[in-house]
């Protein structure tokens, strides 16, 4: 394989250099005088930031873009051996790494790396991890899966040992990394497209957690299913986190606002440690600060930075984001697809007191849909209404018999008000119909549902 040698720049070419993680790698590069080109289909904030920053971005992908002066192809996992930059690169001969690869290569360069790992949560607790290094002035170098509300990036290029980065199993991505610390916040049923079953995800989690530098640490949800199944079969040390006193991390005397925002005394092994408030809603949210601050703690980061950096983390965009307001509707944006999301998301809602909680759902891929459907209509019912759009298919072609309507219909039986208004356009002038004055809409999805609100809003 390819090996990237910071010390020596070297000209990469990314193709999809306008995803989130590749450009935030793309600019990791370029702060060290790495000569960076790339691809995209359309242009975008993150392909104009590059630009601005002296990469060259070709939209439209062309065999005619590869050279035989380019040194190494950055890929990622939806780029397939048909696409004719990847058909040229290969008939060139040019040396190529996947995107999890370079990201892999980039983390051992850091002496104190941090992987997220998790079925959900990734993003927000990278953000949280994010802002205590930063209240901590330890200068991390950030790849953030979301736009981090403070930096308004998903990249921060520090100058220091820290580096910390998501971990996504999906392909088993996270396989490519060794960091010093691996955090795993939950390990459920997702990304059934690729794994057998919830005993294939489980090998795969363990795999990354024993990737783990030897004398490093796996943070860990103490919650998960059988846990010793896992921690039994460690190589490293590690440290549990969960809302009972026998965790290694835990809090107690949690109590929230009407913005469903917690306080909660922090416990380390049973032992008071100190108050921590958070400025996102939910008891998820109260999880994830934990795992952020087990491994801040272990890494050497002072109590007051870790209460400090909860207290101004408001997470990114997409991740319970108030978009703003319209005829007395409070809008709101979340990217939960998966029904566990979906559930924190609503329970965190339901915890404010807005007259209704108004969804918008788009749910995401078939395959999804499909395996988890019952755990989505359980999710989505919490809300006082549903309006649900189509699938968004990503990467696949195969409805597999699937159908946002099949949704909605089983919403209704269930009891709760749904609809089903496939079209984006249709839905914003139903929602204008129906919404009331106090309502609390949410769009929600991994796909491009956020347009709906931000439409409403114009």
């Amino acid at each position: 394989m390819y090996k990237i040698d910071l010390q020596h720049p070297v000209r990469v070419y990314f193709i999809g250099i306008g995803g989130v993680s590749m450009s935030g790698l793309a600019q990791i590069l370029m702060d060290r005088n790495f000569s960076v080109s790339g691809s995209d289909r359309t242009p975008s904030d993150y392909t104009r930031q590059l630009e601005a920053l002296g990469a060259t971005v070709h939209y439209g992908q062309a065999k005619e873009n590869i050279t035989k002066d380019i040194d190494v192809i950055v890929y990622t996992a939806a780029v397939h051996p048909d696409n004719p930059e990847y058909a040229q690169a290969v008939n060139l001969q040019i040396p190529m790494l996947t995107r999890a690869q370079l990201l892999g290569q980039l983390m051992t360069h850091y002496d104190t790396s941090i992987a997220v790992a998790g079925t959900h949560g990734k993003t927000t607790t990278t953000s949280m991890i994010s802002e205590i290094l930063l209240a901590g002035d330890t200068d991390p170098t950030i790849s953030n899966g979301g736009i981090l509300n403070s930096i308004q990036s998903n990249t921060r290029i520090g100058h220091s040992p820290y580096f910390v980065a998501e971990a996504c199993e999906y392909t088993n991505s996270f396989f490519e990394f060794f960091p010093q610390y691996s955090v795993v916040l939950n390990i459920e049923e997702d990304h059934l497209d690729f794994f057998k079953d919830i005993d294939d995800i489980r090998h795969s989690f363990l795999h990354f957690m024993n990737n783990t530098k030897a004398n490093g640490c796996v943070v860990i949800n103490g919650h998960i299913d059988n846990l010793s199944a896992l921690t039994d079969k460690l190589s490293t040390s590690y440290v549990t986190f969960g809302l009972t006193a026998d965790m290694d991390y835990s809090a107690t005397n949690i109590h929230y606002d009407r913005l469903g925002l917690a306080t909660y005394d922090l416990c380390k092994k049973g032992t008071p440690v100190g108050s921590i408030t958070l400025a996102m809603p939910g008891k998820h949210n109260v999880l994830n600060s934990l795992a952020a601050i087990a491994v801040c703690d272990h890494a050497g980061v002072p109590f007051s930075a870790i209460a400090k950096g909860l207290s101004l983390c408001t997470g990114s965009k997409r991740r319970f984001e108030k978009k703003g307001e319209f005829n007395g509707v409070t809008v709101l944006d979340d990217y939960a697809h998966h029904p566990t999301e979906i559930r924190a998301t609503l329970e965190a809602a339901k915890a404010t007191d807005f007259s209704r909680i108004v969804v918008v759902f788009q749910p995401h891929t078939y395959t999804r849909t499909k395996s988890l459907f019952t755990d989505f209509v359980d999710a989505l019912s919490l809300a006082d209404f549903v309006v649900v759009a189509d699938i968004f298919a990503a990467r696949e072609t195969d409805t597999l018999g699937m159908s946002a309507e099949l949704l909605s219909n089983a919403l209704r039986e269930k009891g709760t008000e749904s609809y089903y208004v496939g079209n984006f356009e249709e839905i914003q002038k139903f929602l204008l119909k129906k919404c009331m004055n106090g309502d609390l809409l949410i769009t929600m999805g991994a796909g491009n549902v956020v347009e709906i609100g931000e439409n409403l809003l114009k």
